[in-house]
């Protein structure tokens, strides 16, 4: 009897969710591999956040549903920290709504934009729910590579005309996951009104902005609202992925269409939760800790990589040590030879996040290794990786 949906039939399994699957494989065989697939901090959400999380649940015992765009402190400690951030004034009534982390967000926006055929385009590879949310939405993902060649941002000059006349949303991700790519104000600025010559709506994903390792990274608002819709959270910059709070920014006409579909989805973020983020944004000294942490495990395996003979390979932000295979071995390879008895790391290999080969071939040969572990673990694992990863 076939029980499933064509929608839940169009898309494949959740990369992510394999990468769980392998990790239990191989601890049910008495192993003890380290996941670095992904991409969910090891460190301990900041106490002082865990406290106000706390004091929240008691303020708001009896508090019934939260808003489902989000409460007005909420939503005004957002706008007055991306201000700070970003030099841009987001009106917290008309021109922001909270979502339950970014992934709730990103996969259900093209319910509110797209009818039956209409095209997405989304960066290849890139964040599955790009692809997801518009295959449930019966819209039809393009997907465009994101490659060395391109300085791993899409080329816009290699879009089919065809394709923009269709398209409704442009998926953008900076800093970029998987590369760690951070797009440049100029990048932006021609990204921002490319889209706005066709009438298509430029969704930037910011989700990492926080984690960088050189210049901070600008947001595609500076570019103004018009046609333009920025998504965060608090899961990468503060270790809150497991609280579930971000929000949606930009234009108001837009975000009103966002709005009306979330007030029939869900009924918000939870007091407490949101109690929480508020002191997040209230603090940046744990957040520069964090970079710290992070450019340190980003040293660290960059030359494990590199002392093990493969490509340098160098990202300038995010979560993520995009390696790129040696000539002749493909990402699975890699990431299979990364599993070894002696080093048992887990990885996402480039293949598992190509979300059309059949469109673009099976994509370049990178893994992806998320930089989450403890620092023990991390050193465990580089010592490993330059000593006994074997390659053909």
């Amino acid at each position: 009897m076939g029980i499933g949906s064509n929608r839940i039939s169009s898309i494949g399994t959740y990369a992510m969710a394999a990468v769980r699957q392998r990790t239990e494989e191989l601890r049910a065989k008495g192993l003890h591999p380290v996941d670095f697939g992904m991409g969910d901090p090891s460190a301990a959400t900041p106490e002082f956040i865990r406290r106000a999380c706390a004091e929240g649940i008691e303020r708001h015992a009896a508090s019934g549903y939260p808003p489902f765009a989000g409460s007005q402190p909420f939503r005004q400690a957002v706008t007055d920290w991306f201000e700070g951030r970003f030099g841009v004034s987001i009106d917290a009534e008309t021109e922001i709504v909270s979502s339950v982390g970014s992934k709730e967000s990103i996969f259900h926006l093209p319910e509110a934009l797209l009818n039956p055929g209409d095209v997405a385009i989304c960066p290849d590879p890139g964040y599955p729910p790009y692809g997801g949310g518009t295959l449930f939405a019966e819209g039809v993902p393009y997907f465009t590579p994101i490659q060395k060649a391109t300085d791993f941002l899409p080329d816009l000059d290699s879009i089919p005309d065809e394709i923009a006349e269709r398209a409704k949303i442009f998926w953008l991700t900076t800093p970029s996951s998987p590369s760690g790519r951070v797009a440049s104000p100029q990048f932006l600025k021609r990204w921002v009104q490319w889209c706005r010559d066709r009438n298509i709506i430029a969704c930037s994903d910011e989700a990492y902005s926080e984690i960088y390792f050189d210049e901070p990274p600008h947001s595609a608002l500076e570019e103004g609202k018009e046609g333009v819709l920025v998504f965060n959270s608090l899961s990468k910059r503060s270790a809150m992925t497991g609280y579930r709070v971000g929000w949606v920014a930009g234009d108001p006409e837009v975000i009103a269409l966002y709005r009306k579909l979330k007030a029939n989805i869900d009924t918000g973020t939870p007091w407490f939760i949101q109690e929480a983020a508020i002191a997040a944004y209230s603090d940046e000294s744990h957040v520069a800790e964090m970079r710290a942490g992070y450019r340190k495990r980003r040293d660290l395996f960059v030359a494990a990589f590199e002392q093990a003979g493969l490509p340098r390979s160098e990202p300038e932000a995010s979560l993520y040590v995009w390696q790129r295979a040696p000539e002749g071995i493909t990402s699975t390879q890699l990431s299979e030879a990364l599993l070894d008895e002696k080093i048992l790391a887990v990885t996402i290999p480039s293949a598992a996040l190509v979300g059309d080969p059949d469109q673009h071939g099976p994509g370049e040969q990178f893994v992806r290794l998320s930089m989450v572990a403890s620092w023990e673990e991390s050193e465990r694992i580089a010592s490993a990786i330059s000593q006994y990863l074997k390659l053909g």
